[in-house]
């Protein structure tokens, strides 16, 4: 993005009231926010408002930013905060995964005693990546499903690392959990996705 501004001059503008300044912010993150406040809470609707929320708390605020992290990561946490309220009023109450639950079918791998053990059985069939083509729309209502079935927090993460592109460093900041935690949650979210994904082909290779 060359027509960026580096944050310290970004928060400048923003404090003038700049519509410029604001206007760029507001097309280039809004999309990122919406997805993300939608892992949240129950509804495109309640997802729009939780953005709208923000960008309000973001004006009202923007006098008061110290710096001690990116604006944007700034922004991103006020919309975290703004949607975990958010979704807490609405009860959207996601099952929590046993920690010590297995996130693959240990049935699928080669037992104690086996030449291999701990070998899959039989690999999974691969599927097509979007590097190789423009997911169907049928694909990506599937993906979207996956995704909602998700915990709150598996949604979350693997929505910041896998769409919006955060490294695991900046996911950590943004969500306030631990490297280990974010790596266990992402795991299993991948893996749940990657289940998902996996009865989809193979019964679409199925003659």
């Amino acid at each position: 993005m060359d027509d960026f501004p580096p944050d310290e001059e970004l928060v400048a503008r923003l404090r003038d009231g700049d519509e410029a300044a604001f206007g760029l912010v507001l097309d280039h993150w809004s999309g990122g926010l919406l997805r993300l406040a939608r892992t949240f809470v129950s509804t495109e609707e309640s997802a729009a408002e939780v953005v709208q929320e923000t960008w309000l708390a973001v004006i009202e605020g923007i006098g008061r930013f110290e710096g001690r992290s990116s604006v944007k990561t700034w922004v991103y946490r006020i919309l975290t905060n703004t949607a975990k309220r958010r979704g807490t009023r609405e009860h959207k109450v996601m099952p929590l995964h046993d920690a010590n639950e297995p996130t693959v079918d240990p049935a699928r791998f080669r037992p104690a005693g086996d030449p291999f053990p701990g070998h899959w059985w039989e690999y999974p069939l691969a599927w097509p990546t979007p590097e190789q083509g423009v997911l169907g729309s049928e694909v990506r209502e599937l993906l979207a499903a996956a995704l909602d079935e998700l915990p709150e927090r598996q949604r979350a993460v693997i929505a910041l690392r896998d769409v919006e592109g955060y490294s695991s460093e900046e996911v950590c900041e943004l969500l306030e959990i631990s490297a280990a935690n974010q790596r266990v949650l992402l795991h299993r979210a991948r893996a749940s996705v990657r289940g998902t994904l996996e009865e989809y082909y193979t019964q679409e290779t199925k003659p």
